[in-house]
């Protein structure tokens, strides 16, 4: 892969791991999408990805609910687990409404994100984080960048999007979902919001298309704790921690797929 001065992104695919990673993702999704199913129904394993790819953002996002639980309740406004449950499946609706934006203006998709998890047009819903705001995000706690670098790094990686690159998909996504798990940019549902950028991502760079390859059931998969020490890892900066991060990414997009493969195989067998 070329490295480029000019386009970071795509430099990171020389990290340790990386090339290994995205090679392994292009040939699951791949397999997929080959699946004699996805010629005939695939709106309904989009369907079905979408709603476990939001059961698995709530999860960890702290509501670790029963897909079965998730599918049946009607009332997500009550508790605070609902409402994480509730914004993580309006988030999972929303991102197909978004796609032909985020290339053009992706802080203006983020502040949308926000809102449409917040469900509320707060003061302070649908904007970055002010100087003296707290912030709820219950499964990060590593220290909070101010406000003012919060602003600059949104900037810088809103560039990095909108002019493009080399960069394979699966880099682009884990490095956004990184950046804004690290920025925590609003002051709550940061979490639900940077899992739902990397399907942006994922979904409108063209590498998943049809949205059947949900990385947040793969992320719940392999658990809270192997979730943020990766996380830890793309913090550090170092290569080795940057290269672990998008393999983490990777084999979450993997676990996606195959969960969507067992869907495709149920509805083949009739049984789904």
């Amino acid at each position: 892969m070329s490295t480029h001065a000019s386009d970071p992104l795509a430099a990171l695919g020389s990290l340790p791991g990386v090339a290994d990673a995205v090679d392994s993702v292009r040939k699951a999704v791949d397999r997929v999408y080959g699946h004699r199913v996805m010629r005939r129904r695939s709106n309904e394993i989009s369907s079905e990805a979408a709603l476990r790819g939001a059961r698995g953002s709530a999860a960890l996002s702290g509501a670790d609910w029963a897909l079965e639980e998730v599918r049946r309740r009607t009332d997500f406004g009550t508790e605070p687990e609902a409402r994480t449950v509730g914004a993580a499946l309006r988030l999972g609706a929303e991102v197909g409404q978004l796609l032909s934006i985020w290339r053009q203006s992706p802080l203006r998709v983020l502040a949308r994100l926000h809102l449409v998890a917040a469900g509320d047009p707060g003061d302070s819903v649908g904007r970055p984080r002010l100087d003296g705001e707290t912030v709820d995000e219950p499964l990060v706690e590593a220290p909070l960048p101010s406000p003012a670098e919060v602003a600059g790094r949104l900037d810088g990686l809103s560039e990095l999007i909108v002019a493009g690159g080399e960069a394979p998909a699966l880099v682009t996504a884990a490095v956004v979902h990184g950046e804004l798990l690290a920025l925590r940019p609003f002051t709550s549902y940061n979490g639900l919001v940077a899992r739902a950028a990397e399907r942006i991502v994922l979904v409108g760079s063209g590498l998943d298309p049809k949205a059947i390859c949900p990385a947040e059931v793969g992320h719940a998969e392999q658990g809270r704790a192997a979730y943020l020490a990766a996380f830890e890892g793309y913090l550090s900066g170092t290569p080795e921690g940057v290269g672990g991060w998008i393999a983490h990414c990777g084999r979450s997009v993997e676990l996606g797929v195959r969960e969507s493969t067992a869907v495709c195989e149920a509805l083949q067998r009739g049984a789904a």
